[in-house]
């Protein structure tokens, strides 16, 4: 291993940001998908939040899997809406390919979802859905 690591933190964000904005079906149930929430953006819209990498290399490649939080936010009354669009997250990026920048896609594994009442208002609805995407350097 000659080349030094490179993180796919960013190019993982980026090929989910595109697989994401990239389908009609999604982009019609949601206002956007955001890094950073515009102000005053309307309910639902989908977040691409948090990430965490760890390495998963072999002996001669540089390997990671790298762990990506998605939030569904919805003012719905109850959580139909967050739901079916968080079943369209999932549609999408569960065991789907994925184009890394500088990185060859090994797998992506829908990890869990979580269902949330948010403080905010009594009918915000937050579902939480996180992958694991596994990758090795190119």
């Amino acid at each position: 291993m000659t080349t030094p690591a490179v993180t796919p933190l960013g190019p993982v964000q980026t090929a989910v940001y595109q697989v994401l904005t990239g389908d009609m079906v999604l982009m019609g149930m949601v206002s956007g998908v955001y890094d950073a929430v515009p102000e005053g953006a309307g309910y639902p819209y989908v977040v691409i939040g948090e990430a965490m990498e760890v390495p998963a290399g072999a002996h001669d490649r540089y390997g990671r899997e790298t762990v990506e939080t998605l939030h569904v936010w919805s003012d719905y009354r109850g959580f139909a809406q967050s739901q079916q669009i968080a079943s369209r997250v999932v549609a999408l990026l569960d065991h789907q390919p994925l184009t890394i920048d500088g990185h060859h896609h090994v797998a992506t594994r829908y990890e869990f979802a979580q269902t949330l009442r948010d403080p905010a208002g009594p009918n915000v609805r937050h579902t939480v859905l996180r992958f694991r995407v596994v990758t090795e350097q190119v």
